[in-house]
């Protein structure tokens, strides 16, 4: 019996394949959108937080499973969120593409996709879908997967978010990344760490902007990990859980949530 991240994974690469058969290989749709550099976003933001929109979690289960993209993004946006994160997987986190899209009608900001990236045709999704950047997850790849996906990415004119959750995945790192984030949740048994991003920041590589994510709870723990270097703070569950997650994100950054 594997793990959830196999689990996961291997659902990921189904559906792929049944996309592929019943479509083609190739996104006929041409891209209405051109996108941004979230990694300047970051390092030009006085917060550097990337406001995530989910509906639910295997760790967390319904977390906002009502949410509606065109409220909650708008929200995040003018509440001083510097990127989104948009969770597109609908089997275990209850997001489409469509939420993504939606998204990008209503933001003037970048947008993460954020999902379990296994082939070039879910890149090439989120380039048609108004994505400025993907995420690639090195628990679930291969350094040559890595490095492949991120040629195609930049191809696409998309940034790559390259996600860790440990030392020993930093091997899998290539220079051409342009953003390496530590998650503290372990996406295989899904515990949080919250102090793993310190534990490791020495260790990740220079001259590459630097995201935290996950089990951020207060603007004083954002604070001291910008102190040691990162530029980015992805947090989703600390909004979402609220009714109104812009709403939570302004007392968040103001110290009062």
């Amino acid at each position: 019996m594997g793990n959830i991240l196999d689990k996961i994974v291997a659902n990921k690469r189904r559906e792929v394949e049944a996309k592929i058969a019943l479509l083609g290989d190739k996104i006929m749709a041409t891209p209405q959108y051109e996108p941004v550099s979230m990694s300047r976003a970051l390092l030009d933001s006085p917060t550097g937080i990337i406001a995530e929109f989910k509906r639910r979690s295997p760790s967390k289960g319904e977390i906002h499973p009502l949410a509606l993209p065109a409220e909650i993004i708008p929200a995040y946006q003018d509440a001083g969120a510097s990127a989104c994160s948009v969770l597109t997987d609908t089997v275990y986190f209850g997001g489409s593409l469509n939420d993504l899209a939606v998204a990008r009608s209503v933001a003037n900001i970048p947008l993460l996709r954020k999902d379990f990236i296994v082939s070039t045709y879910q890149i090439d999704e989120a380039r048609v879908y108004g994505a400025d950047a993907i995420l690639l997850i090195a628990s679930a790849l291969t350094r040559d997967e890595v490095e492949f996906f991120t040629r195609h990415a930049h191809d696409c004119g998309l940034e790559v978010l390259f996600e860790i959750h440990n030392e020993k995945e930093i091997e899998k790192f290539c220079p051409e990344i342009d953003m390496v984030g530590v998650n503290n949740r372990d996406l295989t048994t899904f515990v949080t760490d919250p102090d793993l991003s310190l534990r490791i920041v020495k260790q990740l590589p220079d001259n590459v902007v630097k995201v935290a994510e996950s089990g951020l709870t207060s603007i004083d723990e954002v604070e001291q990990l910008h102190q040691v270097g990162y530029n980015g703070f992805l947090i989703g569950e600390t909004f979402m859980k609220h009714d109104y997650p812009g709403d939570a994100l302004s007392k968040f950054i103001e110290g009062t949530l």
